[in-house]
């Protein structure tokens, strides 16, 4: 939890997503009508408003009230305490805000513990493949959703990108923990300070007037519609990938994998009847949130560049271009030109005569010899680039913002 490294956080790249991508976005995209039923999420039933005029009534107010008190700096420090599920809330926050917290902290009662364990149990089994497509998948993709890039190029954290990557990728090293939302893991801890800092944006953005010029006419950012694009750039988009590698998972290993993510959006403050409640819902609720949102900003190409100069340094850039075509290939060409990835043509047609051979190979489909001796070059950057989070480093905290970036 807080006391993950850069690199650690890194490897969870698709977490960039829990506050977004840099920068300011291009020109507005048409956003098509909601017509999601919410007889479809985990709920099954709903007011069925459009999630775009929707944010969160319970936190706003609390954290508006906090930053307007001077209490950030206060609150910050006694958070830093809070490091486990099953920790007391420290002595000494506002309280407001602690009543908030005690329960903002209550998981879900439809939360399913045999389903959370058998999450934990996929990430054991097929975490190369989630940890790539975290980090060489989500992680690229937020740089192409606009809101996102908004959001932090103009929240104070968008003055340090390096920082503000290792923070923001920690919801989704901590999805992945074994003992995400056991008694002794951290994801309630992550998701409520993410779902703080979601509340101080909303508060401080729209006093950025770069913000309020930059945009789509949004007036506060961080919506429900905006928290879902988020969500279906990780679980969705991770399911997607996996059944186009055919990648071999068992019922009950899909069920889970979605329920901790199910659990973990309500968690962040979504509303239970957002929340697809199967993979179908999700697919079909993702064709209308998130694929059509994909856009291109020069910012988002900017922060492109710094996640491969972090890649970059493991080896002193010399997997770079085969990082960066690994990334093309799992994105597509149309989501890898709107990052700004470069072409490379000697890596990418390596990378997809080889890589679904490896897959194949890694869960016992084809025997060893089918498998070229030019594909163990992609597998060994890979798994570097997986095993990137486990090394330990400068304590990560995740912290409620007080200010805009400065001009």
């Amino acid at each position: 939890m807080d006391g993950l490294s850069r690199r650690r956080m890194l490897m969870a790249g698709g977490a960039l997503g829990a506050l977004g991508a840099l920068g300011a976005a291009s020109p507005a995209q048409a956003r098509p009508a909601w017509t999601w039923a919410p007889s479809g999420s985990v709920a099954g039933k709903g007011a069925g408003l459009d999630p775009e005029w929707v944010w969160d009534e319970e936190a706003d107010p609390v954290l508006a009230a906090v930053i307007e008190r001077g209490e950030v700096a206060k609150v910050n420090k006694l958070l830093r305490q809070w490091t486990r599920n099953d920790q007391s809330l420290p002595a000494g926050l506002p309280s407001d805000l602690r009543d908030f917290m005690e329960t903002a902290r209550k998981m879900p009662t439809w939360a399913d513990k045999s389903k959370l364990d058998a999450a934990a149990r996929f990430t054991t089994k097929k975490g190369i493949y989630t940890g790539a497509l975290y980090g060489l998948g989500s992680g690229m993709m937020s740089t192409a959703i606009p809101r996102e890039a908004r959001a932090v190029y103009y929240s104070k954290g968008g003055a340090d990108m390096k920082d503000r990557i290792a923070k923001t990728a920690q919801l989704g090293y901590d999805v992945g923990d074994l003992d995400a939302y056991r008694p002794q893991g951290g994801m309630v801890v992550t998701a409520v300070k993410t779902r703080l800092v979601h509340a101080a944006v909303r508060h401080l953005l729209p006093q950025s007037p770069g913000w309020a010029r930059s945009g789509d006419g949004q007036t506060i950012p961080i919506s429900q519609a905006d928290m879902m694009v988020t969500w279906h750039s990780l679980p969705t988009f991770v399911m997607r990938k996996l059944i186009d590698w055919r990648v071999p998972i068992t019922s009950a290993e899909s069920e889970g994998f979605l329920h901790v993510w199910q659990v973990t959006a309500h968690m962040m403050g979504i509303l239970d009847e957002y929340i697809p409640a199967t993979w179908d819902d999700a697919n079909a609720q993702a064709k209308q949130a998130l694929d059509p949102v994909l856009a291109s900003t020069s910012e988002g190409e900017e922060l492109t560049d710094v996640l491969l100069d972090i890649v970059a340094e493991l080896d002193a850039g010399l997997t770079r271009p085969l990082i960066n075509a690994f990334a093309r290939y799992t994105l597509g060409d149309r989501t890898g030109d709107l990052v700004g990835l470069d072409k490379e043509p000697f890596w990418q047609p390596l990378i997809s005569a080889a890589w679904p051979l490896l897959v194949a190979f890694r869960e016992g489909l084809i025997p060893l010899p089918l498998v070229p001796a030019g594909a163990w070059v992609v597998e060994e950057a890979i798994r570097k680039f997986v095993l990137l989070f486990l090394s330990e480093g400068k304590g990560i905290h995740l912290e409620i913002p007080d200010a805009n970036r400065p001009a």
